[in-house]
């Protein structure tokens, strides 16, 4: 008897040691606490009522709404003039005349650089004087010809109508050897800037100066995968620079790549800017963003969403009683969450208090909005 005694004191010393360092497991906790539940319920305590229900919850409930969401896509891209080329000297001789000044604006056809042609004129003036001789020869023979003339005969007729038309092809290859010597503006736009100057001299293949039609800008910039829905061609664009703050400018997109780059997984976009004040240069770097709007869809503030091992979802209040309904979230702003659920638009749905509740629980509501307490 004594031996039981020292067991059974032994045995309490441990389980208050172990009570102390881990606490009551959870398995007594549930039994004494059911035990507790019971008792109440037979002696009509403060946890009685019926099996499976408890005490009733006050929750904010408000109808289910749909609304629109605004999607917004953020970039950074640059500009580049529509029409932009680099003019490059297709001839090598000394620069006799320039018109590059830098900004300047010039005209489709406006010579902009002269090299020395002195050499072109003198080949031209050949070649038209060998031509006019072709073709006295030509007129002369042709007069012999038509009076019966046995002097001249079809051969040698024909042999001086090739002789014009080689000396009229000659003239043709000086006139353009000499058109060569000055260099043109290809369309109409601004000059950058050159180190050309008179007495330089020029070789085949020389940078001379770049032309900028920059009325109209194109901007360039990369749309990640996730927003390709994005993209259409005139869809409208918003860009923003550091120069103009608080400016925006509007552009129409107006191509982009047909394939996703395999490293960054973005395909390229560009987009033209109507710049007819000439506000914005070629080069800038641009802020960009790109908007639309998606069909209407139940949304719900986040304080609404609860979670379990099946996912998100949402307490949907009816009769007093509550039922959790699945959802899926699509989109956040703030506190507001866009989500697609089987829940009607228009079902009163917990948004506050919803961490409390379970299935079936018993409910006093309280309404948001233009309701009023139930």
């Amino acid at each position: 008897m004594k031996k039981f005694t020292v067991i059974l004191l032994s045995l309490g010393v441990l389980a208050g040691a172990y009570n102390v360092a881990f606490g009551i497991p959870d398995q007594i906790t549930q039994i004494w606490g059911g035990a507790q539940a019971e008792d109440a319920r037979r002696t009509g305590g403060p946890d009685a009522g019926p099996r499976g229900q408890g005490r009733t919850t006050t929750v904010v409930v408000a109808p289910l709404e749909e609304r629109s969401y605004t999607l917004v896509l953020r970039t950074i891209g640059g500009a580049v003039s529509l029409r932009r080329v680099d003019v490059i000297a297709t001839e090598a001789g000394e620069v006799v005349e320039t018109a590059l000044r830098a900004n300047a604006e010039v005209a489709k056809g406006d010579v902009i650089l002269q090299l020395d042609d002195r050499s072109e004129r003198l080949s031209l003036e050949i070649a038209q004087a060998n031509r006019d001789q072709a073709q006295a020869t030509v007129t002369r023979y042709e007069g012999l010809h038509s009076n019966g003339s046995s002097v001249v005969t079809d051969v040698a007729l024909s042999e001086v109508e090739v002789a014009l038309r080689l000396a009229e092809a000659n003239v043709g290859l000086a006139e353009i050897a000499l058109e060569n010597r000055a260099i043109r503006a290809p369309f109409s736009g601004r000059l950058g800037l050159s180190d050309i100057n008179v007495g330089d001299r020029v070789s085949t293949g020389d940078l001379i100066v770049t032309v900028d039609d920059s009325t109209t800008l194109l901007a360039e910039f990369e749309v990640p995968e996730r927003s390709i829905g994005l993209l259409a061609e005139g869809k409208p664009v918003f860009v923003s620079t550091p120069t103009f703050t608080g400016r925006v400018f509007e552009g129409t997109i107006t191509s982009f790549d047909s394939r996703l780059d395999s490293v960054t997984r973005s395909t390229t976009v560009q987009a033209e800017i109507d710049n007819t004040d000439r506000m914005l240069l070629s080069g800038m770097t641009f802020a960009v963003r790109m908007t639309e709007e998606t069909a209407p869809m139940p949304v719900v503030p986040s304080t609404a969403i609860t979670w379990d091992r099946t996912g998100a979802g949402i307490w949907v209040a009816e009769n007093g009683t509550t039922s959790r309904v699945p959802v899926t979230i699509r989109y956040r702003d703030g506190d507001q969450v866009w989500v697609e659920t089987d829940a009607p638009i228009g079902a009163q749905i917990v948004t506050e208090g919803a961490s409390k509740l379970r299935d079936g629980a018993q409910i006093e509501t309280t309404q948001t909005g233009r309701g009023e307490g139930a």
